[in-house]
């Protein structure tokens, strides 16, 4: 049985040691404050040319969308369209290999 579910247990293995791990090391950390990358980067790139964050401006101008429901709304539409993905993924392994087992019974 534990044969079947070996890449299951790993992975589930594998995510609680990252938690265990995140969770040690972020009560063992004091005075630490996340601030993101985007600042961080903006910031170190503003001090190593001399000019002020402000004064930088995207390639690409950024569409902000009018109000924070309509930006939580395309997030949500976003995660959904990747979890139809992940999904149909792992459906299409999964009956592939299905399909595997019974045409081996079959034979």
């Amino acid at each position: 049985m534990a044969k079947n579910y070996t890449l299951e247990i790993l992975a589930v293995v594998a995510i609680l040691g990252f938690c265990a791990v995140f969770l040690y090391t972020s009560s063992t950390m004091t005075g630490a404050e996340f601030a993101g990358s985007d600042n961080v980067g903006s910031g170190l790139i503003a001090e190593l040319s001399g000019k002020d964050v402000e004064s930088f401006t995207p390639l690409i101008p950024q569409w902000e969308p009018p109000s924070g429901e309509i930006e939580s709304c395309l997030f949500a539409l976003q995660a959904a369209i990747g979890g139809i993905f992940v999904g149909g993924v792992f459906g299409y392994w999964l009956g592939q290999r299905k399909g595997l087992s019974d045409a081996k019974v079959n034979q």
